[in-house]
């Protein structure tokens, strides 16, 4: 028997977002409701990245709608370094242990969100705790700096 497809509908719209859309949003998308930046380091480079996201409070943790499912680049690299850093309206919190889940009822979700996840065929989604260490503010590093 084949693993089901672990992907969503929107993963033809992928390169475009990546290469046009992130790097705009990542100025502003952490002011806007339900979205923030998670900043993490790559598995094999360990290059740090930042990535706009989907993002709803679970309590203490956080939970991610995967709106490209769970095999994307940085999925697999907070899974194995078990941490990341969001970035929500200027505040930097440290995030550990982070789980995969599917639910294809998207419970934890808000009607509104629930709704339009659904139409975009998006059922998995990461939950991370927040960590007892607080992460450090980022630091502004000059455009001339590589």
């Amino acid at each position: 028997m084949t693993e089901p497809a672990r992907t969503t509908p929107l993963q033809a719209v992928r390169p475009f977002v990546n290469a046009l859309f992130n790097p705009i949003t990542r100025r502003f998308i952490h002011w806007l409701p339900g979205f923030a930046i998670i900043a993490y380091r790559g598995r094999r480079s360990g290059k740090s990245y930042r990535t706009p996201i989907n993002v709803f409070r679970d309590g203490e943790a956080f939970v991610v709608a995967l709106t490209y499912g769970p095999d994307v680049q940085w999925v697999k690299n907070v899974l194995a370094s078990g941490e990341a850093e969001l970035e929500i309206r200027r505040r930097h919190i440290r995030l550990e242990q982070p789980v995969l889940f599917e639910d294809p009822t998207r419970h934890l979700m808000p009607a509104i969100v629930r709704f339009a996840l659904g139409l975009m065929g998006v059922s998995y989604f990461l939950r991370m705790t927040r960590s007892t260490v607080e992460a450090e503010p980022a630091r502004k590093v000059p455009a001339w700096v590589p």
